[in-house]
C-alpha cells in the first residue's frame, strides 16, 4: 500500500478495482480452470507492465485490484488480459490449437473504479466477497 512506482519522468500509484465475467455468466470459474487462471492473469498484466495486486475468482465473474502505469489505457490493459486469457483458455482447456480467436469466453464489458485512499477497503471487499455472496444467499432463503 501507498507504494509509488515510477517511469522515466512520472512518479504514480494507479490502482484500479475491475470486475469482468463469463459470457452468459456462465459458472465455469471453478474446479481445474480456477486454479490456473490466476496465474494466466497475473503473467499476461507483467506483459503491460501492470501488476496484479489483489485478484478472486468467484463462480461467475472475476475481481481483481490491478496496478496500471499511466502510459497504458486500463482499458487496454483489461481488453489485453480477458482476450490473451480466453485465447489461452481455448488452446488449453478447449483443445482448439490454431486461429482460435477467443471471443466466446469472457463477455464484452467490464466494470472498473479507481481506488485511492480507500485501498484497503477494495482489497479486504475483494478477499472477502465469496463469503458475503454465501451469507446474502442465505438470507434470500427465509423470504
Amino acid at each position: 500500500m501507498d507504494k509509488i512506482e515510477s517511469l522515466n519522468h512520472t512518479k504514480w500509484d494507479c490502482k484500479y478495482h475491475v470486475v469482468f465475467i463469463p459470457k452468459n455468466r456462465r459458472k465455469v470459474l471453478y474446479g481445474q480452470l480456477r486454479v490456473h487462471l490466476g496465474e494466466v492473469f497475473r503473467g499476461l498484466a507483467q506483459h503491460k507492465e501492470s501488476r496484479i495486486e489483489e485478484g478472486h475468482l468467484m463462480v461467475d465473474h472475476v475481481h481483481m485490484l490491478i496496478s496500471i502505469p499511466p502510459k497504458y489505457a486500463v482499458s487496454n490493459v483489461v481488453g489485453y488480459i480477458k482476450g490473451k486469457s480466453a485465447i489461452h483458455l481455448a488452446r488449453v482447456y478447449a483443445e482448439r490449437k490454431r486461429n482460435f480467436a477467443g471471443q466466446s469466453f469472457w463477455a464484452r464489458g467490464y466494470f472498473v473504479s479507481t481506488v485511492g485512499r480507500d485501498e484497503a477497503v477494495i482489497r479486504n471487499y475483494i478477499r472477502h466477497q465469496e463469503k458475503e455472496d454465501e451469507r446474502l444467499e442465505q438470507l434470500g432463503l427465509w423470504r
